[in-house]
């Protein structure tokens, strides 16, 4: 099954000035069932413009996406809304977390605002807070706990729903190197256990590297794609040497 099927997709916005400018170039890709996908490239290149066009956050001009068998072209926006809650799971940079709220209510939250049954909700809450290991702090509030413990209760709020794919946008942007790691372990472990499909948007090298295919995007157009093969390092060889040569910043590579 393919999760995720972009064909011929353009984006241009217009600016102050009125000049248009063309952000993504007709854009193919295809995330299956299971795939762990990192994009990457040098600032300005279209990759956050690319999330936010899949997750109907943002519309696009030309082209057609399908995520599972449903045409985001066909939607209106109240229908995308629903859908991206229903189907999509969402893990930005800097959490959105609602600091008003304990771990577990977080995590919660897509499930009490489709009014789902009480005891599916609990059934739901427990088995995700055991995969993410947070259980211990599925009552304490966001601003009690650390920035690695709030980017895994943010991953199980975009797991409780078993979405078709996860986008993920810069996710370990604000963590350091150990969260980082550990934060990438969670997201191999769902996507190896229960093979939910992962698209990240990344300037980690490091993070990059626990995909199985980086896609190289350059001016809102893939340059390139890697396959993993061989170990981890051999693969950060790989994508640092790719960068490289499509001309990414140095904080694309390190």
């Amino acid at each position: 099954m393919n999760n995720l099927e972009m064909k011929d997709v353009w984006k241009s916005y217009k600016q102050r000035n009125k000049e248009e400018v063309t952000v993504l170039k007709g854009i193919n890709m295809l995330v299956k069932q299971g795939d762990m996908v990192a994009i990457m490239g040098p600032s300005g290149s279209g990759k956050t413009t690319l999330l936010n066009i899949v997750s109907g956050i943002d519309c696009y001009d030309k082209g057609e996406i399908y995520i599972e068998d449903s045409d985001l072209s066909d939607l209106n926006k109240e229908e995308v809304a629903l859908f991206r809650r229903r189907r999509l799971g969402m893990v930005f940079q800097d959490f959105n977390l609602i600091e008003s709220l304990s771990a577990k209510e977080n995590i919660l939250l897509p499930m009490i605002l489709e009014k789902r049954f009480a005891d599916e909700q609990e059934e739901q809450a427990e088995r995700i807070l055991k995969i993410l290991n947070i259980q211990d702090i599925q009552n304490k509030n966001i601003a009690e706990i650390s920035g690695g413990q709030k980017q895994r209760v943010a991953i199980g709020r975009a797991l409780i729903n078993n979405p078709a794919i996860i986008l993920a946008d810069e996710p370990t942007g604000n963590l350091d190197s150990r969260s980082t790691k550990e934060v990438m372990d969670y997201f191999t472990l769902i996507n190896q256990e229960l093979t939910t499909s992962i698209l990240l948007v990344t300037h980690d090298t490091f993070a990059a590297s626990y995909c199985n295919k980086v896609v190289l995007l350059k001016d809102g157009v893939f340059k390139n794609e890697i396959d993993k093969k061989g170990s981890r390092k051999q693969f950060i060889d790989s994508i640092t040497e790719m960068l490289a040569i499509i001309g990414g910043e140095q904080d694309d590579i390190l």
